[in-house]
């Protein structure tokens, strides 16, 4: 087995290169609707409201479905883990429906997609697992399979799947699909342009005037004006509803090796046990399958040790698949809602012209196909039988969770009071070893410090510019993150992730 990988490049990103980006002229435009974000959700919504004959102007901070699209590992399936026993038993057998049909609906959507626009994106129909290998939690996953199939999946509880290893018990759903989802919305993003519809990359939006119409100010000063906003960034970078407090981000790692055809599981698997274990294959030339092994969620900035994490997936990979070596490896992010069902609909209780979608909690590709279809739906006064479901003002489900959200809210309150207590230890300047980085306290503050390969020293606030909680360094990915909201710096400072709008700033150390 070989964990060095070739490249720490998600295998989506690159198999399917973009071309040239194009960032927002200078000045102002004026369209229907504004979109901020081109991942999944955010093209979903374009490519609905282009159809409708909305004029729609889609903006990115960095490059299409390069973000959090970009780095998953592509299963299209309906059946989410264990949600739909949760569902049942905390918002009742309609809301369980409901969201099986909602989630159908994407797939049977992208199919349409697909075959519409001729997309070559290695679409294959597969099956979904959700397994358990300890005895003890069989009864689990039965109870999965029976609320499945009340809600309306065509779910079975099975003892015997293609994994080289022996379960317990699993749930199984045909009908699924997985394909290349970069190919996928770099095509859909075309024929939205084709259809008069406007993309912009390397556009950071940074202020949002909410109104009739609503006005967007990118980072360039550039303004763009509409009379609808859609915010469908995975963490909302608006934040007017405090979303944030029923948010929780989470990282996961991936590592993809190739593997004989003849070896390769067909279906889709996922488990909840070991710190979650997901694996699917794809194509990857012939008499091969690219297996693609996820695992080792942890809190971004919590201080893991990562590479740890990556070590212990890889030699469960190996264990169970053979010995393998390792092309790519990379890591994913993901908000998971307290009450485990997406926030799609009016950005906060007063909006009337704003929209937002996130916290789809690890099931982002049917989960946003899914926003854009909703979204599609109320900003053209459509209707769908889900809106309440998805709606982002429902109080009753988290109150039914309340568990979870004042746990949530316990973590998040400890970063806030925690990082703001002087620090009694901590390493020196002198103790950062090249690539490596740690927060140091220097001149009166706390200074996030990162030395590089060459041994020179570059410094920037620790201070996280979303709501100021200290930032803890990655090594593996050396990235800058934020255990509050999941907010994610480069060693310079610069932004890689949201829902931060600006830069750490800069120090002289």
């Amino acid at each position: 087995m070989t964990l060095q990988a070739r490249t720490q490049t998600s295998y989506w990103l690159e198999t399917a290169p973009p071309g040239a980006p194009a960032p927002v002229p200078a000045g102002d435009t004026t369209v229907d609707v504004a979109v901020v974000g081109a991942g999944i959700a955010g093209l979903s919504a374009a490519w609905e409201l282009t159809r409708r004959g909305r004029s729609v102007a889609v903006l990115e901070a960095g490059r299409i479905a390069a973000g959090v699209t970009g780095h998953t590992t592509a299963k299209l399936t309906a059946l989410h883990s264990l949600v739909y026993d949760r569902l049942r038993r905390t918002r009742g057998t309609d809301a369980a429906r409901l969201y099986a049909r909602s989630q159908t609906d994407a797939i049977r959507r992208a199919a349409e997609i697909v075959d519409e626009l001729g997309i070559d994106c290695e679409w294959e129909e597969a099956a979904a697992y959700t397994y358990v290998r300890d005895g003890a939690r069989a009864d689990e996953v039965r109870a999965e399979a029976a609320a499945a199939r009340e809600a309306g999946l065509p779910a079975e509880y099975v003892t015997e799947t293609e994994l080289p290893f022996p379960v317990a018990g699993a749930v199984r759903v045909t009908g699924q699909a997985q394909f290349h989802p970069r190919k996928y919305l770099l095509a859909l993003a075309d024929e939205i342009r084709r259809r008069g519809g406007l993309m912009y990359e390397r556009t950071r939006v940074v202020d949002l005037t909410e109104g009739e119409p609503c006005v967007l100010t990118t980072e360039n000063g550039a303004r763009i004006t509409a009379d609808a906003v859609v915010v469908a960034t995975h963490y909302p970078v608006f934040d007017r509803a405090l979303l944030f407090t029923r948010l929780s981000p989470r990282r996961e790692l991936v590592l993809a090796a190739p593997i004989a055809e003849e070896r390769a599981p067909r279906g889709m698997y996922i488990t909840p046990e070991e710190n979650t274990r997901s694996m699917r294959t794809a194509p990857y030339g012939e008499g091969k399958r690219l297996l693609i092994v996820t695992g080792e969620h942890f809190t971004p900035g919590a201080g893991d040790d990562v590479e740890e994490r990556f070590e212990r997936l890889a030699e469960w990979a190996g264990r169970h698949f053979g010995d393998l070596t390792f092309t790519h490896r990379w890591a994913t992010q993901d908000n998971d809602s307290t009450d485990s069902v997406p926030l799609v609909g009016p950005l906060h209780p007063g909006s009337r012209h704003t929209y937002v979608a996130t916290g789809f909690g690890g099931w982002g590709l049917s989960g946003g196909i899914m926003a854009g279809g909703l979204l599609g739906e109320l900003i053209t006064g459509g209707t769908a039988p889900w809106r309440d479901l998805y709606d982002p003002g429902r109080v009753a489900s988290v109150v039914r969770e309340g568990t979870e959200f004042l746990k949530h809210q316990a973590q998040v309150a400890g970063h806030f009071v925690g990082d703001r207590l002087p620090p009694l230890s901590g390493p020196s300047v002198t103790d950062i070893a090249p690539g490596d980085g740690a927060v140091v306290h220097a001149g009166g503050e706390r200074c996030a410090v990162y030395r590089d390969d060459d041994g020179q020293v570059h410094a920037v606030s620790a201070r996280c510019t979303h709501l100021g909680c200290l930032v803890a360094f990655n090594r593996a990915e050396r990235a800058w993150e934020c255990p509050c909201h999941g907010s994610r710096f480069a060693p310079d400072g610069q932004i890689l992730q949201g829902p931060a709008v600006r830069p750490l700033e800069q120090r002289d150390i």
